[in-house]
């Protein structure tokens, strides 16, 4: 990934993600879906991207967090990290999570 520097003017806006989010609406199945993230992603960014996703549903279930990185590996920093943004976030981790599995 390209340097960028980690003022609050040089993160990404709304308007900056706006074409990628609605290239991902336009995917209709997870393997469409899946395609794309190969294509767009290196091997390294999908396996972040996969394992912040593996731990949001333990997060959800009050799984510690050793116990998380136990069961799936992941390393507890990231799994801190994760649940902040579960936390602080902009919710798009809990509608995704919601919506697959309701609770």
């Amino acid at each position: 990934m390209k340097p960028r520097p980690l003022t609050t003017a040089a993160r990404l806006s709304d308007q900056d993600l706006l074409p990628l989010a609605q290239a991902l609406a336009t995917l209709k199945t997870p393997e469409e879906l899946t395609a794309f993230l190969r294509d767009l992603c290196t091997p390294a960014e999908l396996e972040a991207m996969v394992d912040r996703w593996r731990v949001v549903p333990l997060l959800r279930d009050g799984v510690p967090y050793r116990e998380i990185h136990e069961r799936t590996g992941v390393s507890v920093t990231t799994t801190g990290r994760v649940a902040r943004t579960l936390e602080q976030g902009h919710g798009g981790y809990a509608v995704a999570i919601d919506r697959l599995a309701p609770r």
